[in-house]
């Protein structure tokens, strides 16, 4: 049996996978109970469900040739709160997104916070919550198909 601690981990793990292959909706889906906060920095900050996550994703992401970004998001220094009794949890991560582009050079394009929130329901665990944070920006032009102004 697995750990909350994994399970949870995976969850997180699986946004980047999915992501990466460009696999949008399934990538959405991973929200479908949760709500989405793009914005946290303006007031009202943007929050959106699992289709207007999706809606923005399309209307944004771009996918190359191949299918996928072209990129490999990697989470990394997990800062995770498990409450076993109230079958909540919290996780604050960093993420950095790398991408290549026909013979480019892989390069840094993004690199920025998720504060997460999940939920046991039913013994599984899902996203309750998430709210992005950007740090550091760098060459999106062969990532975004347009500027997002939140």
């Amino acid at each position: 049996m697995t750990t909350s601690e994994t399970q949870i981990t995976n969850l997180i793990h699986l946004y980047a996978e999915l992501m990466d292959a460009g696999r949008l909706e399934e990538c959405s889906d991973l929200f479908a109970d949760a709500r989405v906060v793009l914005g946290s920095d303006v007031d009202p900050p943007v929050v959106v469900d699992r289709d207007g996550l999706l809606e923005v994703w399309r209307s944004l992401v771009a996918i190359h040739d191949d299918g996928t970004p072209r990129t490999r998001h990697l989470v990394a220094n997990p800062i995770l709160e498990v409450d076993e009794e109230a079958d909540s949890a919290t996780c604050r991560s960093t993420y950095t997104v790398f991408q290549q582009v026909t013979d480019g050079p892989l390069q840094p394009i993004i690199s920025g916070r998720y504060h997460d929130r999940f939920e046991r329901v039913d013994g599984t665990w899902r996203f309750a919550e998430r709210t992005y944070g950007v740090d550091l920006v760098g060459d999106l032009s062969d990532h975004m198909l347009r500027r997002l102004d939140l």
